[in-house]
């Protein structure tokens, strides 16, 4: 508010600039009525004019690139700038964003009803790249916690400007936790024992928040350990803990409509007052819910004012934390706020499109190359780019709308002269069985995009074809909406060759012909209700690649998704398979021309394994936005080095890949740390046109105190006759670890170029608590002591120099159970087991997966010297048959006790068993669980404790 706007409301402690910012927000905050400060709790928080505060809204999304607000910049996406391995590089992406949001804040007029664009942006998103087959997978920087840790605190300071005092736009991590399944995501469960939470989930989480470089979280909609993560315990003991030293608050929003599904899907609560105030409470500081209708959520928390299950406390807390980031986006100092004059020139300004074509060659990764890379400019070489993705550019659902669009074909042409663009697709007609017409009257190019979907495009119009108003009709240019019309199954009649049936995906309908006026609606229930219509085939497009590809010198074919169908937000991919039609026109082209270059454009891996063995050279990109062919021209030609590394890992087609719901990246097997059979292509994998050596690996100690560190310099040598980027990257792993350790782990890793002939070196500081794991035994990270390796590798599966590094101190114990509480889930190995609630606000447990099956929980190497018995917390809703827990150690059954129903898995007491006779000595115990209960906590005791 400028000081020539204060005559209405006079000059207030809240307008002085001056003052210690939370003197002026207590200021304000005491200033506003109840009223007003429960609709604050909405995302679009009203404006209050007797105060001249201006309405607030939270929320823009800002992922690569400001998006839903029209024409910006389109950056790569997300996992294509975790490609790059470069921090200043993503730093610089994201300010070029918030300097456009800025632009969009400050001069697009307010939608009705939403206020100004948002300076909050939701992005970046750190949920960790653990299975492939995501559908989000595309929204992530890593499957490493320590990678996407870097590259998102690298975004979030591009977000928020370097002023010290003002915030240029405010970043919030998303989604807060263990999110990593689309279908049925907001009833699912992930279940996190304590090591995967501590050393994988929250590590990506942590240091971003600890850096203060993050000024938000958004909640995620799935469950934890049985616990709807907007209600999650570990929002305040966690994320606010870290946040504390930083001298800021975290503020945390919903996301969209999940506050409602607490009752609505999840059936958590009993009730929304219920629900609201349980989230209110955990942490919870905006209600992202129905829209712009404030209304129905602000009521539903006066009710829970009303009804005493929150108190003006709660309400205060959480607009005290929005007023504070409020002030920090210079909202109430205009005059000083040291971005308040950026103007709309700066959106799709010339420098950011030279910044969006260096995002898009960074992220290039050339998978393989047996020498046909780069293409030989000098020779003149005609090129045939085929495939789908050859000569077009999609927007994901987080993208913003390209300026202009930059294909694959267009990037090569302007390069090398014409060439010859060509989709592969074959082009076909469709005609009514019953009328003998055209279906809409032209014929379609057939796009194959797996599991049999495919999009129908005229061949008159280039516009798809959707089920919309319940008709069919070519209508859209581009696919871009959240319900995808455009989406179809030509599923073929049996025992009539030739004819099919036209499903719609969305809605699942068939097309008919309405009987009144014959028109083709979508209404169809079932196939026998369906039209036929017969398949002619028109152009077939192997034959069209085929041809394209003889008359070239060089093909390059160009396959992957549309980030819209088979793997977005909401649907998880099925598996990792090229669609089966885009691998047919691969073979077919190498088939003829052996100098074949696959490029793959994906929002995530592929099993490419024919490819690989096949080809001569096999180049990855994420969709990369405006300037993806100018960067993939760059790199074939060798205009530019491919300088991406790979984030996550690639399997091969033939793995199988644990079930998309097992979150246990430890006993699964999942990414590089922990996958047991070799990949494709791994974590960090990525080539170059030149090659690079590395020597004199030295540690500056190769002893080290637990808690103490170390520096670790290495020396990066150039080899090759042109300048190159390598990415040094630094792991560790265990020699001999009591627990299970990963195979390796990343703990550093420095992106470099070095020109020609010449030599870096790099040092690394190394402390050693990088070494550690979380030790389930004390509840905390620990450093073992022991042997370690740390290893300079050019990805997880290359691994170039070794040293072995000792830490000393003091030998862990063995694990104390006697006498003390130990809780159920800090077990050090499962089986058949699930991870629960221990009640709706605070606490995990256990239960068997299998009622009707034994499951079992193993604590190592404890110390059962002077046991006589054992009490367990225990709750039992009731149900069929006994239901007992077995305590065993030394191949022999200590004893047992008997689980009374308590009636509610919510009811737990204490059960106690007394052992037939004392225990000793140091054992592996094993607890068997029988029958339907849940197991909190359990406690050996002795007979001094039995006597007190």
């Amino acid at each position: 508010m400028s000081s020539s706007s204060l005559s209405a409301t006079g000059r207030l402690p809240f307008h002085d600039s001056e003052l210690d910012v939370r003197k002026r927000v207590d200021d304000l905050l005491g200033r506003l009525t109840l009223d007003e400060r429960l609709a604050m709790l909405h995302q679009y928080a009203p404006a209050v004019p007797r105060l001249g505060v201006a309405a607030f809204r939270t929320g823009a999304e800002a992922l690569h690139g400001v998006s839903w607000l029209g024409v910006a910049t389109a950056f790569p996406q997300a996992v294509g700038l975790g490609a790059t391995w470069d921090e200043d590089l993503v730093r610089r992406v994201a300010e070029a964003t918030s300097v456009e949001l800025r632009a969009f804040h400050l001069h697009r007029p307010p939608a009705e009803g939403e206020g100004r664009t948002s300076l909050q942006a939701w992005a970046p998103v750190v949920n960790l790249l653990r299975d492939p087959r995501w559908g989000r997978n595309e929204e992530g920087y890593s499957e490493d916690p320590v990678h996407t840790a870097r590259i998102a605190e690298a975004f979030c300071r591009g977000l928020a400007g370097d002023d010290p005092r003002f915030l240029r736009a405010a970043p919030v991590l998303k989604h807060f936790l263990a999110y990593n399944n689309e279908d049925d995501r907001c009833v699912t469960s992930s279940g996190v024992r304590p090591r995967v939470l501590h050393e994988y989930d929250l590590a990506a989480f942590r240091p971003v928040v600890a850096s203060g470089a993050a000024t938000g979280v958004m909640a995620a909609y799935n469950l934890v350990n049985g616990r709807p993560c907007h209600v999650s315990p570990l929002l305040e003991d966690e994320l606010r803990r870290w946040a504390e030293p930083t001298g800021h608050e975290l503020f945390v929003v919903s996301d969209a409509e999940a506050p409602s599904n607490l009752v609505d899907l999840e059936h958590y609560f009993d009730d929304h007052a219920e629900s609201h105030a349980a989230a209110l409470r955990a942490g919870i500081d905006s209600f992202t819910d129905h829209g712009l209708d404030s209304d129905t959520p602000v009521e539903r928390l006066r009710e829970a004012l009303d009804r005493g299950l929150i108190d003006e406390v709660d309400v205060d807390r959480a607009v005290r934390r929005q007023l504070a980031l409020r002030f920090r986006l210079g909202e109430f100092d205009p005059d000083l706020d040291p971005y308040a004059a950026i103007g709309p020139e700066v959106i799709d300004h010339p420098r950011h499109r030279v910044l969006a074509a260096r995002a898009a060659t960074e992220s290039v990764v050339l998978l393989k190359n047996d020498g046909l890379l780069p293409l030989d400019r000098a020779a003149g070489p005609r090129v045939a780019v085929i495939g789908p993705l050859a000569d077009v550019l999609h927007e994901d659902w987080y993208s913003g709308t390209m300026p202009y669009r930059v294909t694959v074909a267009a990037g090569l042409e302007e390069a090398v002269g014409e060439v010859v663009r060509v989709t592969g697709e074959d082009r076909i007609a469709l005609r009514s069985r019953t009328t003998g017409r055209l279906l809409a009257d032209t014929e379609f190019d057939v796009t194959d995009w797996g599991d049999g979907v495919v999009t129908l495009r005229s061949a008159d119009t280039g516009r798809h074809l959707g089920a919309k108003y319940g008709l069919l009709v070519v209508e859209e240019e581009r696919i871009k909406s959240w319900d995808v019309h455009e989406t179809f199954r030509l599923e073929p009649v049996a025992d009539d060759d030739g004819t099919v049936l036209l499903r719609n995906v969305l809605t699942g309908r068939y097309a008919a012909l309405d009987a009144v006026d014959g028109r083709v609606a979508v209404t169809a229930e079932t196939p026998g209700a369906a039209e036929r219509w017969s398949r002619e085939v028109v152009r077939d497009g192997a034959a069209q690649a085929r041809a394209a590809a003889s008359a070239a010198d060089a093909a390059v074919v160009v396959l992957g998704n549309h980030p819209l169908i088979n793997g977005r937000e909401t649907q998880d991919r099925t598996g990792t398979a090229l669609p089966e039609r885009q691998e047919a026109v691969l073979r077919t082209v190498a088939e003829v021309r052996p100098a074949t270059v696959l490029v793959v454009m994906s929002s995530y891996p592929y099993a490419v394994d024919w490819a690989d063995e096949h080809l001569p050279a096999v180049v990855w990109t994420s969709h990369g936005g405006q300037e993806t062919g100018h960067a993939l021209a760059a790199v074939l030609l060798g205009d530019a080095e491919p300088a991406g590394r790979l984030p996550q890992t690639w399997y091969r087609g033939d793995d199988e890949l644990p079930h998309p719901l097992d979150y246990d990246v430890i006993k699964a097997g999942w990414t590089y740390q922990y996958h047991r059979v070799a990949p494709l292509y791994p974590f960090g994998h990525g080539l170059s046109y030149t090659d690079f050596a590395h020597r004199d690996l030295r540690l500056s100690s190769e002893v080290v105190p637990q808690g103490g560190s170390l520096d670790v310099s290495v020396t990066v040598v150039n080899t090759g006759a042109r300048a190159g980027s390598e990415v040094v990257q630094v792991y560790a792993r265990a020699v001999d670890a009591r627990y299970e350790a990963p195979r390796l782990r990343l703990v550093d890793f420095r992106k470099v170029r070095v020109g020609a002939g010449e030599a870096e070196e790099l040092a690394f500081r190394l402390p050693v608590d990088r070494l550690a794991h979380w030790d389930v035994a004390r509840g905390a990270f620990t450093v073992d002591p022991g042997d370690y390796e740390l290893v300079i590798a050019r990805s997880a599966e290359n691994h170039v120099l070794v040293a072995r590094l000792t830490v000393t101190g003091e030998a862990p114990a063995p694990r104390a159970l006697v006498d003390r509480d130990t809780r159920a889930v800090d077990f050090d190995d499962y089986a058949a087991i699930a991870l629960v609630d221990e009640n709706r606000t605070t606490g995990d447990a256990v239960a068997p997966v299998d009622p009707t099956r034994p499951a079992e929980l193993v604590f190592r190497a404890a110390d059962l010297t002077g046991a006589v018995g054992v009490e367990v917390e225990v709750a039992r809703p009731g149900g069929a048959g006994p239901a007992w827990l077995e305590f065993r150690a030394a191949d022999r059954t200590l004893g047992a006790v008997d689980v009374p129903v308590t009636g509610h898995r919510y009811a737990w007491t204490t059960a106690t068993q007394r052992f037939e006779e004392p225990l000793d000595g140091v054992h592996d115990l094993s607890l068997v669980l029988h029958g339907d209960f849940r197991l909190a906590a359990f406690r050996l005791t002795s007979s001094r404790a039995v006597a007190g």
